[in-house]
């Protein structure tokens, strides 16, 4: 295998053999080919969709699926298809955003506790024992109770849920880094705190950060789809895969596809963002890397 005169490996060649490695994970390519594929729904849901998702026809109540409509129609005459179609936007939009507030939170408790440790670190630690001692979804329940019902409450709710996850993980692997030598280095050399957090240290555990990340998408889509589900997420008439599945438990034994399909559209994109994290760890971590 050629070297360059570093001892590293030239772009081209090292470029390959990542490729090489993300191929020879079955699970990150599925994941990653379902995930693009509702990605592509999303974007493109004008196009995909063959009908206003909230245009009601009460002549076409309760239709089977049929080439007119693929998934049926539901109590109002909407297509089912469209209203799946164009759910998975709010999907993906309910998954990046609760996401996105989890990995804010718990990143910068996670980091605060880890580096400054003592009185902070014990605070912070009892306040996430805390949020961890209710279940997950009654803590939803309890937070969108309080802020009021809608989906923008919803996502904060599930957000906060699942910060202590990401507080706990990333407490950890600064605790595992913050005595190695480049961070005692810079703080010899009078790097301040704000630098050493986000220059030395941060960097330093994106990596799990990013693995946990991408598999929470699917189970904050799991929680606001329940929240949907009790009412207390989004609202009638919005094309909501959690709030579909609550319009359609009447229907299971009369029209039984009013519930089955926005079930399988959660079914596909939470085993989509499982299959691709359980891929990217595969990939990012060293030590099951050794062994593919």
């Amino acid at each position: 295998m050629a070297l360059d005169a570093t001892g590293a490996l030239p772009p081209r060649r090292a470029a390959a053999l990542s490729w090489g490695r993300l191929l020879r994970h079955p699970n990150m390519v599925g994941g990653a080919l379902l995930l693009t594929v509702m990605v592509g729904v999303a974007v493109f849901a004008p196009l995909v969709a063959p009908y206003n998702p909230i245009e009601q026809s009460l002549g076409s109540q309760l239709l089977g699926p049929s080439p007119a409509h693929l998934f049926g129609t539901d109590e109002y005459g909407r297509d089912i298809f469209s209203r799946v179609v164009y759910g998975s936007r709010t999907a993906l939009v309910i998954g990046l955003l609760a996401d996105g507030i989890a990995i804010a939170l718990g990143v910068s408790i996670g980091m605060i506790a880890g580096y400054f440790g003592g009185r902070a670190d014990s605070v912070l630690m009892r306040l996430i024992d805390v949020l961890l001692a209710f279940p997950y979804l009654l803590l939803a329940m309890i937070i969108v109770t309080v802020l009021g019902p809608s989906l923008i409450n919803a996502m904060i709710a599930v957000g906060v849920v699942y910060t202590p996850h990401f507080a706990r993980l990333v407490r950890g692997e600064v605790l595992a880094t913050k005595e190695r030598e480049f961070v005692e280095g810079a703080r010899a050399s009078g790097a301040g705190v704000a630098r050493i957090l986000g220059r030395h240290l941060l960097p330093n555990v994106l990596s799990p950060i990013i693995v946990m990340g991408t598999l929470r998408v699917g189970f904050a889509i799991v929680e606001t789809a329940g929240l949907s589900f009790l009412g207390l997420g989004a609202q009638p008439p919005a094309p909501e895969w959690g709030s579909m599945l609550a319009a359609g438990r009447t229907y299971m034994l009369t029209a039984p596809w009013v519930a089955t399909f926005p079930g399988l559209a959660i079914l596909v994109t939470v085993v989509g963002s499982n299959l691709l994290g359980d891929g990217l760890r595969d990939l990012l971590d060293p030590r099951l890397r050794g062994r593919s």
